[in-house]
């Protein structure tokens, strides 16, 4: 009986800590809070990452795309040797990678 007649006189107290415990909770654990944001950016950080990388990729084979139709004869010797494996008599070919 005690119990329940102080609970009655400090229901406003209670509630309030209740509410402060809840929102504090969320705020640092939530699906919007601060752990869930701090994971938010950092995958955002490895996708703008992954995207600039990709943009040089894009950059780097646009340009062999267009070294191609527009029948660079350089390149075109490149490429064959490089995936033909083919040399002349008196050339020595020494491979880097």
């Amino acid at each position: 009986m005690r119990l329940i007649e102080s609970l009655k006189k400090k229901k406003l107290i209670l509630l309030n800590i209740f509410l402060t415990l809840y929102i504090g909770i969320n705020l640092i654990g939530g699906e919007r809070g601060l752990v869930s944001y701090v994971e938010k950016k950092k995958t955002y950080e490895e996708l703008v990452k992954e995207e600039t990388i990709l943009k040089e990729e894009l950059k780097d084979l646009k340009h062999k795309i267009n070294l191609i139709t527009n029948n660079d004869l350089d390149y075109l010797d490149m490429l064959y040797r490089e995936k033909l494996k083919y040399g002349k008599k008196d050339e020595i070919l020494i491979k880097l990678k």
